[in-house]
């Protein structure tokens, strides 16, 4: 897998697996310690993976900040993620899907609206075309989320 990029393998729907995050919100949810979906030039973490690196095959640590690739391996990230337990995920709100299905975070944050993504030339897109969610690991970044100031419901996991 080496050599994977956000910008390879767009799915079979969109021209791109790039999405930028707009930079208020990562300013809102406090500082990260890794990006491994990072773009050069786009601060999202201290510390950023970019391509040509493969931030999947990475050693991850601290507090992630992980913005996927929006394509057929996205539950690979978000398994690793889920391994890590320490950060956030913003990914497409498609609770239908079998990544979705299989994701176990410890709360989940549905965001009011639609978010305009940035383009790797950092123009705003119109919109994402449909909502978006963070998918939360660990109190920390739940408490992070909840006082973002970021509109939206949350939803925490209750243990039966």
């Amino acid at each position: 897998m080496k050599g994977f990029s956000v910008l390879d393998n767009p799915s079979h729907e969109g021209q791109t697996n790039t999405w930028l995050t707009p930079l208020s919100i990562i300013e809102s949810l406090g500082e990260f310690d890794l990006d491994p979906c990072g773009y050069p030039d786009h601060k999202t973490a201290k510390n950023l993976i970019c391509f040509p690196d493969d931030g999947l095959l990475a050693e991850w640590y601290g507090r992630i900040w992980l913005n996927p690739p929006y394509g057929r391996d996205i539950g690979k990230w978000l398994r690793k993620m889920e391994r890590n337990r320490n950060g956030i995920a913003l990914v497409f709100s498609r609770t239908d899907t079998k990544w979705f299905q299989e994701s176990n975070p410890d709360a989940i944050f549905f965001i009011k609206g639609r978010i305009a993504f940035l383009k790797p030339d950092k123009s705003i897109s119109t919109n994402a075309g449909h909502g978006s969610m963070f998918l939360i690991y660990g109190h920390d970044n739940i408490c992070a989320v909840i006082g973002s100031g970021i509109d939206g419901k949350f939803y925490s996991k209750v243990e039966k």
